[in-house]
């Protein structure tokens, strides 16, 4: 699978500030392989890149040297014209399954992105 800069997007990706300053933590070359797994995820209906975890909670995937980074994200289409995927934040998963306090960090930014959009 592979990605075209110009290929028509799904939706639009919104990073709220954690997810930047988590992809600051990172080295260059693993941020770069996140971005462009989200970019191919805009493009591609492919769940090893965008999965849903429960009603309201995706995830981004991305494995890269070892590493299984999340962000994790929810759907903003209040907007009729334009659908937005807004990550919340992201974190690297050890092991199994999402931790279930990443997902009720993520449900609470959730609410507070929809309470201080109004």
């Amino acid at each position: 699978m592979y990605y075209r800069e110009n290929e028509k997007k799904n939706f639009d990706v919104i990073f709220l500030q954690e997810v930047f300053d988590f992809l600051k933590e990172l080295k260059p070359k693993h941020s770069e392989k996140i971005i462009y797994n989200i970019r191919k995820a805009q493009t591609k209906n492919d769940p090893e890149l965008f999965k849903k975890l429960n009603n309201e909670i995706w995830e981004f995937r991305t494995l890269y040297q070892g590493n299984h980074y999340r962000l994790l994200a929810f759907w903003d289409k209040s907007n009729i014209q334009d659908t937005l995927v807004i990550s919340t934040h992201g974190f690297i998963k050890k092991q199994g399954k999402v931790p279930e306090k990443e997902i009720s960090k993520a449900e609470k930014l959730k609410i507070e992105y929809f309470k201080n959009k109004d």
